[in-house]
């Protein structure tokens, strides 16, 4: 028996999200016990979400940890309730600006350990591997792990007990009654917690839209074998790698229609050793690489690759260009896409099924044939959770603001007596009273550019925006001494079309004799003065862009003196 907490006056619980509220993905949710502005503190996940169009050359996002990185001497522990890059990719790249112990069940820690190794940082990061339904102490922070349902091994509902009230805080789940991988959601324990008392359910909102059930992927697994063995040539599954419950299911399937697996693409290779880890595909036949792969009949192959969504640089997309070095794809071959298309990411992936499709190869996707189901909770799935629950509070989060807005509403239509709907950098306090927004802190996001970790209003990414839009232009001058030029202006042009038709010749030309001309009209002064120089040239030349586009480029003015 663990001893009852006891509380002072002084100390409160508050909750506030540092990403993942009012967007899915990028979760960092913390949680803090003690005095106002003394408070202990715990991280619940601490994951990433993707670029896309509006951030040129961004693949990455992490959300910004400053303000617990200001108050990490009181930042307990990391805890993650799952393995899935939105809840855990930001912890290897951001772990050094916050230097606490991470917490989590085994198949979670092997791929954190796999992502540390790459940062340089295994043997600096003090990493706790739990046990499923294990139940642990950090400072005032009573935790227990309580098995869930989802798309990855190893989903964990955290119980947050404090001597304010317990939190139950549900991480992704719904409820699967013949999950292929793991334990069926633990109905009993939810339950007994909710016997218990809950003072507030923090809780996935991602299908709140969605009546009825997300279904099982036992579904999916049967008409996975049933399409798969319909096929003569040559099949390409294209999952999330992380979605292990329908690796398995393509693994059956394969097995069942006397076709050996081909992984293709890094994220594949990385998310099989983790489930190989933790004793998934134990009994699986053995997977050929994919060097190998052209050696079998195409009615005895089938190729498991990444790139579901489009992603240029994932494998299918290698496919579908032909560059891939040893995965070829044509006439009378057949690609699964057994995923669903992520909002924002039609263009990209209709582009690649199209490439697919020029090539001969024939598509399915889960608008043809039952082969997805989703892995969050649609609405009588989210009835069940807080039944079994009873929260006094609901606190929506993993969603957009409609989603969370609508979440709200139902928890309400349930008869919870209090709630509230979070943004990003709200700290609320959690009382018996109810839900009361006590600060709002700072909550901004962080880029990944290339090799460096730009905070989300940084200028480079402004003026790649910009000069995606307008594109660039370059008027250099080189001055000598006497203040005349000792050649004829030089101008470069990025981006921006041909308006006359002639090679850009005339344009170029035109833009060059008035910068001659414009300098050639400043005083003596203001020749002396290159920054009232360059002024004078940047307006005239603006102006006259405006008249040949109709647009401003980005325009750069370079003088060049001489000593």
């Amino acid at each position: 028996m663990r001893g009852k907490m006891s509380k002072r006056k002084s100390d409160r619980l508050v909750f506030v999200p540092l990403g993942g509220s009012n967007e899915i993905g990028m979760n960092l949710n913390l949680y803090g016990f003690g005095p106002e502005g003394r408070e202990k503190w715990i991280m619940v996940d601490f994951g990433v979400t993707f670029g896309d169009a509006s951030t040129p050359g961004v693949e990455v996002i992490y959300p910004d940890p400053t303000f617990i990185e200001e108050r990490k001497a009181d930042l307990l522990a990391i805890v993650l309730t799952h393995a899935h890059e939105d809840h855990m990719g930001a912890v290897a790249p951001l772990w050094p600006r916050l230097q606490v112990p991470v917490y989590a069940t085994p198949f979670t820690a092997y791929l954190v350990r796999d992502r540390l190794k790459e940062a340089g940082l295994l043997g600096e990061v003090e990493l706790h591997e739990v046990a499923l339904r294990s139940r642990f102490s950090l400072g005032p922070f009573d935790l227990e792990l309580v098995t869930l349902t989802h798309s990855i091994p190893e989903p964990n509902g955290l119980i947050i007990r404090t001597p304010v009230g317990t939190v139950l805080h549900t991480g992704d789940w719904k409820i699967d009654p013949d999950p292929l991988i793991g334990q069926p959601t633990d109905a009993k324990a939810l339950d007994a917690l909710g016997d218990e008392g809950v003072l507030a359910m923090v809780c996935d909102s991602t299908n709140v839209f969605t009546e009825g059930e997300a279904g099982s992927e036992a579904g999916v697994r049967t008409n996975l074998i049933d399409l798969i063995g319909q096929q003569t040539g040559a099949v390409a599954v294209a999952a999330f790698a992380s979605n292990v419950a329908r690796l398995q299911s393509v693994v059956e399937a394969a097995e069942a229609n006397d076709r050996t697996i081909c992984l293709v693409g890094r994220s594949m290779h990385r998310m099989m050793g983790a489930a190989r880890h933790v004793g998934l595909f134990a009994n699986a036949k053995a997977f050929i690489d994919d060097e190998d792969a052209g050696a079998l009949p195409k009615s005895n192959i089938l190729y498991l690759c990444t790139g579901s969504q489009g992603e240029q640089r994932a494998a299918l997309s290698r496919i579908a260009s032909g560059t891939h070095r040893y995965v070829k794809l044509g006439s009378g071959d057949c690609v699964l896409f057994s995923s669903r298309v992520i909002p924002g990411n039609e263009k990209s992936i209709f582009a690649l099924q199209n490439a697919l499709a020029g090539q001969g190869v024939q598509i399915i996707t889960e608008k043809d044939h039952h082969i997805h189901v989703s892995g969050h909770p649609c609405r009588d799935e989210l009835r069940q959770m807080y039944s079994w629950a009873r929260p006094r509070i609901a606190i929506p989060v993993h969603g957009e603001r409609r989603h969370l807005i609508e979440h709200g509403k139902l928890a309400r239509e349930l008869q919870v007596p209090h709630g509230f709907v979070p943004k990003n950098g709200d700290m609320i306090e959690l009382s018996d009273a109810g839900a009361e927004l006590v600060d709002e802190v700072y909550a901004a996001r962080l880029f990944r550019d290339g090799n460096v970790i730009a905070p989300e209003g940084a200028g480079a990414l402004r003026e790649r925006k910009y000069l995606s839009f307008g594109g660039m232009l370059v008027v250099t001058l080189s001055v000598g001494n006497n203040h005349r030029l000792t050649s004829h202006p030089i101008v470069r042009l990025f981006g921006l079309p041909d308006p006359y038709g002639d090679d850009f010749a005339r344009v170029l030309d035109e833009l060059e004799e008035l910068a001659d001309q414009t300098w050639s009209a400043l005083g003596r002064k203001a020749k002396q003065d290159l920054d009232e120089a360059e002024t004078a040239v940047f307006r005239k030349v603006k102006r006259q862009c405006r008249n040949i586009w109709g647009k401003t480029p980005h325009i750069e003015v370079i003088v060049m003196g001489q000593d």
